[in-house]
């Protein structure tokens, strides 16, 4: 490579239980910086599915942008994910959170029966017909699946999560903490995170292992 890699992070919200998981997306960031990559953030200008309070894990009747929310992350530097354009951009990564689940997909209420937010799958889509790999930390994998039909993804050991992949068409592998499963033919890596009992060094070392993995794989 002689440029440095430019990566579209894509976020889902902030916060575990609603949005995208902060220490994967942070970690995933600092990855790719460390790597020698560069990185825009992403988020869809969407209401979220709806808000947890975390410190309770109960839902409020509160109401929040998932743009709006993911700019906390991001420290304001963010752009509506209608606006990436996966041409200029070398590969495309997913870190995880309930976000992932309720507001890029709804697979946390319908599983493999699940629909994918349009501007998320057209942008899996477009990355993997122009060549450029994909990452996927956590749950991210499962909505990786669903749009790929036929893809080997992680998400860890959870088999139920694990059988709704499969019902999706894709391929799974049962990983440990900081693996990495590659598929060579989409170009796509997964690491499952915190979808395994998971210390913040864990996901250190996903993030890190991942991102390699999808430098590895930029033309």
């Amino acid at each position: 490579m002689s440029k440095s890699p430019k990566i579209a992070i894509i976020l889902s919200g902030n916060g575990v239980y609603d949005g995208a998981e902060i220490h994967e997306s942070t970690m995933t960031m600092l990855a790719v910086d460390k790597q020698g990559g560069e990185y825009e953030l992403f988020a869809p200008d969407i209401e979220q599915h709806h808000v947890i309070n975390h410190l309770t894990g109960e839902e409020t009747d509160e109401k929040r942008n998932v743009l709006v929310e993911a700019a906390r992350i991001a420290r304001g530097k963010i752009k509506p994910l209608s606006d990436l354009d996966v041409a200029d951009f070398d590969a495309v990564i997913f870190p995880g959170g309930f976000g992932v689940a309720k507001n890029l997909s709804d697979f946390a209420f319908k599983g493999a029966d699940c629909s994918v937010l349009p501007d998320v799958e057209n942008t899996i889509k477009k990355a993997v017909s122009s060549g450029k790999p994909v990452g996927a930390l956590c749950i991210s994998p499962a909505v990786v699946a669903k749009v790929l039909e036929g893809v080997k993804v992680t998400i860890g050991q959870d088999q139920e999560t694990a059988d709704a992949i499969k019902n999706m068409g894709g391929n799974h592998v049962n990983t440990s903490h900081g693996e990495v499963t590659v598929d060579e033919k989409f170009k796509v890596a997964t690491t499952p995170c915190y979808m395994l009992d998971a210390t913040i060094s864990d996901i250190a070392n996903g993030a890190e292992n991942v991102t390699k993995a999808v430098f590895g794989m930029i033309n």
